[in-house]
């Protein structure tokens, strides 16, 4: 898969990682594409385990990320990424976007997701994409000082 890849869930973090990627990738004129991971359970041996029942979650999920996109696409103008494509994935996160990561150009995150503690600086999945994936990664910030200032 080649071009910019975004991993979201829905958080701040990641929706301000959308915004960048579609922006980037409108520069690049490379396609994005969109990964909504939802987290699966973890078998005994530490891979996912995946059940029928997954499939209506996967649904939703796909909705709320292709939303979040046409929103992202909106705010950002005239600015367009050659193609986008939205995937919504069972499985564990930080696994999925690594290898995702194989043939991309790019790998954009949030620092933080929806999970974990608040005043970590930098997400497990986050810092796992960092460590593990097969090409570049951006690491984009929930808010800037500015903002953090006017609270």
């Amino acid at each position: 898969m080649t071009g910019i890849i975004v991993g979201i869930d829905g958080s701040h973090h990641s929706l301000r990682a959308l915004d960048w990627a579609v922006r980037e990738a409108a520069v690049r004129q490379a396609p994005l594409t969109v990964i909504a991971v939802y987290r699966t359970t973890v078998g005994f041996w530490g891979g996912p385990v995946t059940y029928p029942e997954d499939l209506e979650p996967s649904a939703q999920v796909r909705k709320e990320a292709e939303d979040a996109a046409a929103k992202a696409l909106a705010n950002a103008g005239d600015a367009r990424p050659a193609a986008v494509t939205v995937r919504a994935v069972c499985g564990i996160p930080a696994e999925e976007l690594v290898e995702a990561s194989k043939g991309a150009d790019m790998v954009v995150v949030g620092s933080r997701g929806n999970g974990g503690f608040a005043r970590l600086l930098l997400g497990s999945v986050s810092s796992q994409v960092v460590h593990h994936a097969h090409c570049p990664v951006v690491v984009i910030p929930g808010e800037d000082r500015t903002e953090r200032s006017s609270h």
